[in-house]
């Protein structure tokens, strides 16, 4: 019975527009920051090393390296203070949990970008069959 209330208040905290990636996918997380009295929206941007958790516990760790040094960041997917996540390409990878990246750099870094199959709007495919 306790289960079911907790599950009412996670269902209505969810965020319908999230979860479209997945682990190795380069991403930008829009983030509000509030600095002081004002809010200002930051990117952050690198590759998904892990998807963790479920409902609204559910977490995302993004990954890049700035200067040199390497920087993880944590995010709750579906937190209000994330804005949105822009996923900017897919990478094909075979793990769930991406640590074996910590230890890469540079070109030995890179993930295979997943190939995806563009198919033509069918009003597009339909003039030009009518144009003949």
């Amino acid at each position: 019975m306790a289960t079911d209330a907790i599950a009412v208040v996670e269902a209505s905290a969810l965020k319908r527009d999230r979860g479209a990636f997945a682990p190795g996918d380069s991403v930008r997380v829009h983030v509000k920051v509030i600095e002081g009295e004002k809010e200002r929206v930051q990117i952050f941007e690198g590759t998904i090393i892990r998807k963790r958790g479920e409902g609204a516990r559910a977490t995302f760790t993004v990954r890049r390296v700035s200067y040199g040094v390497g920087v993880e960041r944590t995010f709750p997917i579906h937190s209000p203070r994330v804005e949105r996540v822009q996923v900017v390409k897919s990478g094909h990878v075979r793990r769930s949990k991406l640590y074996y990246l910590r230890a890469r750099t540079g070109k030995a870094a890179r993930l295979r970008e997943k190939r995806q199959e563009r198919v033509a709007p069918a009003s597009a495919a339909a003039t030009t069959a009518s144009d003949e």
